[in-house]
């Protein structure tokens, strides 16, 4: 029995793995695949093969990397997020399954039949911006964030995927847009942790850009921002949308009604969890309320 060969390679890869994953063959058949440059159905097909030296070598160096915490999405370098494939490094966020549900519902707060224009921020890798942009072409939209790494890993995704509708911008939120171009939909997944948070020292949070997670003593600094600003860029009927903790939802409610937000709402993702919150900007009535 040849040790090197796929199947054994997998199998002590998988054992070597079992205490940091729920699936360590998995993960295990995604590093080897990715060291062979092939598909994970080459495993299955070529079972007995031996790779060289040099790729035992790299898939070696993977599983200890994995060992050690670091996300498979960036050994891989990349991460499926709504059907693209989007490369990541350690200068951007790993989109994660529960901002799907920030796509899709930003998608559903737009006129189905007429473009309008989006503003993202805090774009990282590009993820919510592409998929909007994959999903209505007819959209125009602009995605900005303050890390440059961020902004040329979404420029590099963008022209991947061969899509040319998404302006990308340098911008610590909104300062560097400009004046007197309305958006009908501002959507964003800011950073929410709190700085003290004991999360922050586990899974793959230990790896991530600690400015795109962090946001104050109590997770809320980069929100209370973007509440307080977007308005400035809404049209009359607009809406924000943004992501936020499983235990944000009703704080960040109050953030939206106290700035004069109409139909604020909380929606929860797939684990029953709070996860979005969102309000419509109309000018007249806002400006009414804070009179009043």
């Amino acid at each position: 029995m040849n040790e090197s060969a796929i199947r054994n390679l997998i199998r002590s890869a998988s054992a070597g793995l079992a205490t940091v994953t729920e699936a360590p063959q998995l993960e295990a058949e995604l590093l080897l695949a990715h060291c062979l440059n092939k598909p994970r159905s080459y495993l299955y097909t070529w079972p007995e093969r031996v790779p060289d030296t040099n790729q035992c070598q790299r898939f070696q160096q993977q599983v200890q990397a994995r060992q050690q915490g670091w996300p498979v999405a960036y050994l891989l370098g990349e991460r499926e997020f709504m059907g693209l494939r989007l490369q990541v490094t350690p200068a951007t966020l790993i989109p994660r399954p529960e901002t799907e549900l920030l796509v899709e519902q930003a998608l559903l707060h737009l006129p189905v039949q007429a473009p309008a224009r989006v503003l993202e921020l805090g774009t990282g890798s590009g993820a919510i911006a592409l998929a909007m942009a994959h999903v209505r072409p007819d959209l125009q939209i602009t995605a900005t964030d303050i890390s440059g790494d961020a902004l040329n890993m979404a420029q590099h995704n963008a022209r991947q995927l061969g899509i040319s509708t998404v302006n990308f911008l340098a911008s610590d939120w909104f300062s560097a847009l400009p004046a007197g171009m309305p958006f009908a939909l501002i959507v964003a997944n800011p950073p929410y942790i709190a700085a003290a948070d004991p999360h922050l020292e586990q899974g793959d949070l230990r790896f991530e850009p600690q400015m795109a997670l962090v946001s104050g003593a109590d997770g809320l600094d980069a929100i209370r921002t973007i509440v307080q600003q977007a308005g400035r860029y809404l049209t009359p009927g607009g809406w924000l949308l943004f992501e936020h903790g499983f235990d944000q939802g009703p704080a960040c409610c109050k953030l939206l009604q106290q700035a004069g937000y109409q139909a604020v709402d909380c929606l929860r993702d797939m684990a029953g969890l709070d996860r979005i919150s969102l309000g419509q900007h109309f000018p007249l009535r806002q400006a009414l309320q804070s009179a009043g």
